[in-house]
């Protein structure tokens, strides 16, 4: 069953965003826009990090401590379009499935400006019935990877998935025509890239 708009904005983590940012999308053209920004702005934020971790002296700290991302919104609100068009944006030429019956996709992308490749997860929650299938699932590891993880309906994990780096709220747009894409920051990862958006 699909979730209300207000068991949606509930899902939101009970900590302050460093940033919020409201995005009209008036189509599809505007959502993959807003995906390829997304990605470009990704891409800058792990080039940034690799250059910082780069400058210390041995031992360093990790090139891209990865990047956790949550996409709310009812079925149809264009999530799985956002992954799609970011990923594209990556360099990823294949196929971009839905991740319902899979629940995770993975993705390696292309090296961009960093030179290092980039391992990306899609994963859909909206299967589960109960928080405990995520830990039973055993997907934590994959956001300990310096991956990006990309997760659809997270508030099917209840709270342990932690609090992310960015969550993308989707809604339909005023008079129901396209979309409202909200964008929250709650690190300082996910703020810069937030700002780049």
């Amino acid at each position: 069953m699909p979730d209300t708009p207000e068991q949606l904005n509930a899902s939101l983590p009970a900590v302050p965003s460093l940033l919020e940012r409201r995005f009209e999308l008036a189509d599809e053209t505007a959502t993959d826009a807003f995906g390829a920004r997304f990605a470009h702005a990704l891409d800058a934020l792990r080039t940034q990090e690799s250059r910082q971790a780069d400058a210390l002296e041995p031992p360093s700290t990790p090139e891209f401590a990865g990047l956790h991302v949550q996409l709310l919104g009812d079925l149809g609100a264009g999530k799985t379009s956002l992954v799609r068009a970011a990923l594209r944006a990556l360099g990823h030429t294949g196929r971009v499935r839905s991740p319902t019956y899979t629940l995770v996709e993975p993705y390696t992308v292309h090296p961009g400006a960093s030179g290092r490749e980039l391992q990306l997860y899609h994963f859909d929650l909206y299967r589960f019935s109960d928080p405990a299938e995520w830990a039973d699932a055993g997907f934590r590891e994959y956001f300990a990877q310096g991956a990006v993880c990309l997760v659809e309906w997270p508030q099917r994990a209840g709270g342990l998935l932690g609090v992310p780096d960015l969550v993308f709220q989707l809604e339909p747009g005023p008079h129901g025509e396209g979309r409202v894409l909200t964008a929250y920051a709650y690190s300082a990862s996910g703020k810069a890239c937030l700002e780049r958006c």
